[in-house]
């Protein structure tokens, strides 16, 4: 008897069947993912504490897993439809290995998140192999117990792959749906439509991220940046919202935005001489810049409570700004931006090597101007080619941990990975040992420290000290038992800030004692926020405090106007140009606009931030605060609060475009300043 089905009709029941496989092995991908955000919100809300409820969380991270799984599938069925008409075992065992596969990256994610609280970006693609290594190592996410838990999840994976697909009744039209309902997800914009949790904090809110899907959304945002229609020569670089805002911004006359993008007039205003009595000679300046110092838990007010007692006491008696903000989230960003007031190109200035344009910085202008500059740094200045930039701005002695001598000094503790160098009272100790007192030359001195870094170890003879008096702290405060577990878990990033506060005590108490300590000016800024205690919001990753310290100060002054790392630069070149005849250029190619001292809050500064290498995704402007496109008002507390205005998110968004244009352009080539600038005032 002759089959009487015709090889349509056979064609199309070989295509309901690869989708019903398709989905059935789809639907057991769904429950892993499920599974792992499960693991995630249980792990982080006993070891983080959620502000916001654990089902509300769960709700969210589950919606996410959702709608990131519904935009893979389309692709994916695609192959497999392909696939299984050749082959159904193989097309199974392709797609069972994908799974596992990505199964094996999403473990790898949520850990790293768990160590770090900050989800792994698209910015991989723009370190070495060597730093993924080292960062990967020294966060301590690859031991004994993360293996075993992987391996438990690939067994666990493995086996639902291998029996529940068999247990599944899917009807064909439902699983035909599937592909339909992945193209719907992707044409609206995918987990765009998750975007209103708006949860109670920045913690929160990354916690709910499918962590795969946010590295590949910023892989590809890296890769494939938004197009800018924008003129970039336009005139209205700052848009002026003067009617709308407390204060008018200020902004740069630009002189040759097509060879230079961000070359200016000089018309810094020296805010800094009325406050300080005048020497005979130029001032040392020693510039302190502290690994992970946040704003959040240093001096009064911190709403996360006071763990710096002795920076708080030079406060006191200083120049302090309260609402400061660096311009990175990471080290290197930090150094460009207080000594250069750089753009950051692509990946950061630093990233470009030894192809970084020629630039002039605090560090070659007061070379040229009689200083000696030095850097001192307890690890290797290789990372982020800390070291080129440096050897670029022609430092006079480069100090890192190769520099130290072999006895005399402790080395941190090396739990996981490489060890990250010396700790910071040996960093100063040193600094304190090779730099002569007597010695008529100014100085320019910049420490850059790192215990307060991760893995946060303290040498094994002081650990157990600063846990002790981490619990003393807690009591100090007046915080209740909730509060103090709260702490509890991040005990070991909060005793590293007590051993920091410490030793710069230390440092202060042996400075006072040397002949030039009189004739000198202090700075103290973190590099950015610490990221593995949970942040209260996006604007909470850049805030760190600025403590100008000299025996030269007139008076003290709490400063509640915000300023950024860009603005150092230009207001201490000012300052030492007015007060003691130092020499400079007439165009500048500052990024900042100059330190605001007034004591109220307000922001008359425009100013892009860089997260991490590549993803440079906010902007301020006045009271507002872009994140990727969301817009924030900030509060005269220095929280932030999301708002829909779309005049206002327009203007804001014209500027950073502006902006994103004239660093793109020093990404492909473009000066910083004119050759015939740089070589006169560059030194020899």
């Amino acid at each position: 008897m002759e089959d009487s089905t015709s090889p349509k009709q056979n064609s199309l029941s070989r295509f309901a069947e690869a989708s019903v496989e398709f989905a059935k092995l789809s639907i057991v991908w769904l429950l892993i993912i499920l599974l792992v955000s499960l693991f995630e919100v249980i792990y982080n809300g006993i070891h983080h504490h959620l502000s916001s409820g654990f089902i509300i969380v769960l709700f969210w991270s589950w919606l996410n897993d959702l709608l990131f799984w519904l935009k893979s599938l389309l692709f994916l069925y695609i192959i497999f439809v392909i696939l299984f008409l050749i082959s159904r075992k193989f097309s199974e065992r392709i797609y069972g290995v994908f799974i596992m596969v990505v199964v094996f990256f999403q473990f790898w994610l949520t850990v790293y998140f768990a160590t770090t609280l900050v989800p792994f970006g698209g910015d991989v693609y723009a370190h070495s192999a060597t730093e993924i290594k080292q960062s990967v190592g020294l966060s301590s996410t690859v031991n004994f117990l993360n293996i075993l838990c992987l391996l438990l999840l690939l067994a666990v994976s493995a086996i639902a792959l291998w029996k529940l697909p068999s247990k599944f009744h899917v009807n064909r039209y439902i699983a035909v749906l599937l592909p339909i309902l992945s193209l719907f997800v992707m044409l609206a914009g995918g987990t765009a439509l998750a975007s209103g949790a708006d949860l109670k904090s920045e913690f929160a809110n990354n916690l709910i991220l499918n962590k795969t899907d946010y590295f590949e959304g910023s892989a590809y945002a890296r890769n494939h940046p938004l197009p800018h229609e924008l003129d970039i020569y336009a005139d209205n670089y700052i848009v002026d919202y003067s009617n709308t805002a407390p204060a008018k911004t200020i902004s740069f006359n630009y002189v040759d935005p097509i060879n230079y993008p961000f070359l200016h007039t000089d018309t810094e205003v020296d805010v800094l001489t009325p406050l300080f009595n005048r020497a005979a000679a130029p001032p040392n300046i020693v510039i302190i810049v502290v690994e992970g110092l946040g704003r959040g838990f240093t001096n009064d007010g911190a709403y996360l409570g006071n763990f710096t007692p002795f920076i708080d006491s030079l406060s006191d008696k200083s120049l302090y700004w309260k609402n400061f903000l660096s311009e990175g989230g990471e080290t290197a960003a930090a150094l460009r931006s207080i000594l250069g007031s750089l753009p950051f190109s692509k990946n950061g200035f630093s990233d470009m090597g030894n192809s970084m344009p020629e630039h002039l910085s605090l560090l070659n202008l007061l070379k040229y101007n009689g200083y000696h500059t030095s850097f001192y740094y307890g690890g290797n200045s290789a990372n982020d080619n800390m070291d080129i930039f440096l050897r670029k701005n022609h430092v006079d002695e480069l100090n890192d941990e190769r520099a130290f001598p072999k006895t005399g000094y402790t080395r941190m503790p090396a739990p996981n990975g490489p060890a990250r160098g010396y700790d910071d009272k040996s960093l100063f100790k040193y600094f304190l040992a090779t730099r002569n007192e007597s010695n008529t030359t100014p100085q320019l001195s910049v420490l850059l420290t790192s215990s307060t870094h991760s893995p946060f170890v303290i040498d094994k003879d002081e650990e157990t000290k600063y846990l002790q008096k981490f619990e003393q702290r807690l009591t100090q405060l007046n915080f209740n038992e909730n509060q103090k577990d709260t702490h509890r878990t991040n005990k070991v990033q909060y005793a590293s800030i007590l051993y920091l506060d410490d030793a710069l005590s230390g440092f202060f108490n042996s400075y006072r004692k040397r002949s030039d300590y009189k004739n000198t000016i202090f700075l103290i800024t973190g590099d950015r926020r610490m990221p593995e205690i949970p942040m209260s919001d996006k604007l909470d990753r850049y805030h760190v405090p600025l403590v100008i310290y000299s025996p030269m100060l007139k008076q003290p002054l709490t400063i509640s106007s915000v300023s950024t790392h860009f603005d150092i630069a230009p207001s201490l070149l000012a300052y030492l140009h007015n007060s003691y005849k130092t020499k400079g250029p007439s165009l500048v190619s500052w990024m900042g606009q100059g330190l605001d001292t007034n004591h109220n809050y307000r922001n008359l500064h425009n100013y892009p931030l860089m997260q991490e290498k590549s993803a440079i995704i906010d902007f301020i402007m006045g009271d507002y605060h872009l994140n990727q496109q969301n817009l924030f008002k900030i509060n005269g507390q220095f929280g932030e609060d999301p708002i829909q205005d779309d005049v206002k998110l327009n203007q804001v968004k014209s500027a950073f475009n502006l902006f994103l244009q004239r660093n793109a352009a020093i990404g492909r080539g473009n000066h910083i300043v004119p050759d015939s600038v740089y070589k006169r005032f560059s030194p020899r």
